[in-house]
């Protein structure tokens, strides 16, 4: 008993503190200078009357859904008496950020609940500030770590700030975003964006670009990000590189060998040829060395002319040396008369002709076997028919045939007829008597077919005595 007394008792609470509470919507409105929004306060019974302050706004405004007398504002909401009072705002203007108060009449008292309106302000543009300093030239040695900040004032929200090099995401090391507020003279309170970003410079980072750019809720497809940028420079030695080669040249003609190298600031040229030193701008017999040719982004072409190649001149290696005040390096070039240099994988015609020469081997191997099965071709005698059962006949290969009736066309005899005689079936046996005969026929059917290749052989055309031609002996009977 006592238990649902307690339960009663909270639910009449619950329904006390509900009715006694203003619930709005949104908590907080952000909107850019120009949006339109609506703002709502709710309780839970019938209201008196709807009484709403607005930043910015010189009179509080007394709404009802009957009755509209502030342009730009109207009555939001299902009515008075379902507890709701709401306005709508035609127009958010930048005075208008701040805390919007709805007051709602309800028996005899008064209920006020707030919403935040924050009017967004678009930030002043980013500035980059370099921590570390390059030299008077505005260069920075290689292996410098670079630190900068970038700070994007006065934005109301807080900017965002991200971080990009040539386009592309930084990907280096960055601090916390840091954000400090700023109060103005009209007591309307702004908040700065911070953050630092550092690592340690390399050739590579050389006259790239970085870019700060700030993300706002201001930004939209007409007002794109904000952003500062700083070109970086960077002093380094002549990089290295793997050796180089250089193809299509001409014997007996002079060849032009074009190497390029990266360097900052300009590097000194030398070239070294089995202990020949040829400096840049000068010419040592059939060899002249050029002066480095400036092609952008730290990129120098630099050329030796060799006079008259030969083919010795192909089998030599040519020693390169860039020096410049960071240091020096050694590089090494070789030069072919190849027009190009040699593949180490299969163009597209070696693969076919691979692929074609697999198809015509199988085939040939197909009809090889194909051959050898139906006893064609070159295997049409090289086997006899020796499978001899109790109702066969043994038969001599057809091309044993053919070679007598030829010989007996040459020699005007007759032809040697090895055509089977039938005889009476042989009665069953059993399995060890039927293959013990099989083999004794076999062996009778090679000795026949020897006997015959020896007479084909040895028989040839001569006169006996009576002026006839002398026959060829016949083969025994093998029948059975």
């Amino acid at each position: 008993m006592s238990r649902i007394v307690f339960v009663l008792f909270a639910a009449i609470l619950t329904d006390a503190l509900t009715a006694g509470q203003v619930n709005v919507e949104p908590n907080t409105a952000l909107l850019n200078e120009g949006d339109r929004t609506e703002l709502l306060c709710r309780y839970g019974r019938t209201i008196n009357y709807c009484r709403i302050e607005i930043p910015g706004e010189q009179k509080v405004l007394n709404l009802s859904p009957e009755w509209s007398k502030t342009p730009g504002f109207t009555y939001y909401g299902a009515g008075l008496q379902a507890g709701q009072c709401g306005v709508t705002i035609e127009r958010v203007k930048a005075s208008n950020n701040g805390q919007v108060k709805c007051s709602l009449g309800v028996e005899g008292e008064e209920l006020s609940g707030t919403i935040d309106l924050v009017v967004a302000l678009r930030p002043q543009q980013p500035i980059i500030e370099l921590l570390s300093k390059p030299n008077r030239e505005g260069y920075f040695p290689e292996g410098t770590q670079f630190s900068a900040r970038c700070s994007v004032r006065d934005g109301r929200p807080p900017a965002n700030i991200s971080w990009y090099i040539d386009n592309m995401p930084a990907n280096k090391r960055t601090s916390q975003l840091e954000i400090i507020s700023t109060p103005t003279n009209d007591n309307v309170e702004l908040s700065t964006s911070v953050q630092e970003i550092q690592w340690h410079l390399s050739p590579e980072d050389s006259n790239r670009k970085l870019v700060c750019r700030s993300h706002h809720q201001t930004d939209r497809e007409t007002v794109p990000p904000q952003e500062a940028a700083y070109i970086i420079n960077v002093r380094y030695a002549p990089v290295h590189q793997p050796e180089a080669s250089v193809y299509g040249l001409y014997l007996d003609h002079t060849a032009i060998v074009n190497i390029t190298i990266r360097a900052s600031p300009l590097p000194r040229i030398e070239w070294t040829i089995e202990g020949l030193v040829v400096s840049q701008g000068r010419t040592e017999g059939r060899y002249s060395a050029y002066e480095p040719q400036y092609l952008g982004n730290d990129e120098y072409n630099v050329t030796l002319a060799i006079a008259g190649l030969t083919l010795e001149d192909t089998t030599k290696i040519y020693n390169l040396r860039a020096t410049n005040e960071l240091g020096l390096t050694d590089y090494q070039v070789r030069i072919s008369s190849s027009s190009k240099p040699p593949s180490n994988s299969l163009d597209v015609a070696a693969i076919v002709g691979i692929v074609v020469a697999v198809a015509v081997l199988v085939l040939v191997v197909l009809l090889l076997l194909f051959a050898r099965a139906t006893g064609r071709w070159c295997f049409g005698g090289a086997t006899l028919n020796t499978d001899i059962g109790p109702d066969s006949e043994a038969q001599i290969h057809p091309a044993f045939n053919d070679e007598e009736e030829l010989d007996g066309q040459d020699n005007g005899d007759e032809h040697i007829d090895t055509t089977q005689q039938s005889e009476e079936a042989t009665p069953p046996v059993t399995d060890k008597l039927e293959a013990q005969k099989k083999a004794d026929l076999k062996k009778t059917a090679a000795a026949t077919a020897a006997a015959v290749i020896a007479a084909g052989n040895g028989s040839q055309t001569h006169l006996n005595g009576a002026g006839g031609v002398e026959a060829p002996p016949k083969p025994p009977n093998t029948s059975v």
